[in-house]
């Protein structure tokens, strides 16, 4: 296998200053040319500020104008910035309102819940002593009145009651009603998840 060879020390030492030279000579050109044109903007203005007459050179009419662009462009962004200023308050202010609705909502919503919660209790004290009431009942007449409610209402006290009170109240009650109740009753968690 053939090696690469580097050029030879010498090649490399003359490359590095010549390479140094023109590095030089470039920076000696611009300076040069620089130079120049700073002379000759600097000899050409005391002549130009010699001359008489109100009118004045391109450049300053450009600068004018540049000058009233960049003043324009000043005050429409004070303005835009003013304007942002009102919105980041207007939204600041919105942001408050809102809290303080949500606050409000919030402990309104508490007290449904407290005000649902007493009346779920008070029901289900109201159903438990309707159940107590047709338990202690007896069962003939349970049964007639059992027969006519709706068979879904009758298989949700049924199911609260004690077996036997339910048991006696089903045996007298005719059999198409008993049937209904009791596909009710049997129903009632056919829905529930079974784990």
């Amino acid at each position: 296998m053939r090696r690469k060879t580097s050029p030879p020390r010498r090649q490399r030492r003359v490359a590095l200053p010549v390479l140094f030279v023109f590095l030089i000579g470039s920076g000696v050109l611009r300076i040069g040319l620089t130079a120049s044109h700073a002379l000759d903007a600097a000899t050409a203005a005391p002549a130009a500020a010699a001359e008489p007459g109100p009118s004045c050179t391109a450049d300053e009419e450009g600068l004018r104008t540049m000058l009233e662009e960049l003043t324009s462009r000043d005050a429409a962004l004070k303005e835009r910035e003013a304007r942002i200023v009102i919105r980041e308050k207007a939204v600041a202010l919105a942001v408050s309102e809102a809290e303080k609705r949500i606050a409000t909502l919030e402990e309104a919503e508490a007290k449904l819940s407290a005000t649902l919660a007493q009346a779920d209790q008070a029901a289900e004290k109201d159903v438990d002593r309707l159940v107590a009431v047709y338990e202690k009942m007896k069962p003939k007449v349970a049964a007639t009145l059992f027969s006519e409610m709706e068979p879904d209402f009758a298989a949700g006290f049924l199911a609260r009651m004690r077996p036997d009170a339910a048991a006696a109240i089903m045996a007298g009650l005719d059999p198409k009603t008993a049937y209904a109740i009791s596909v009710m009753f049997a129903g009632r968690n056919a829905a529930a998840p079974k784990s």
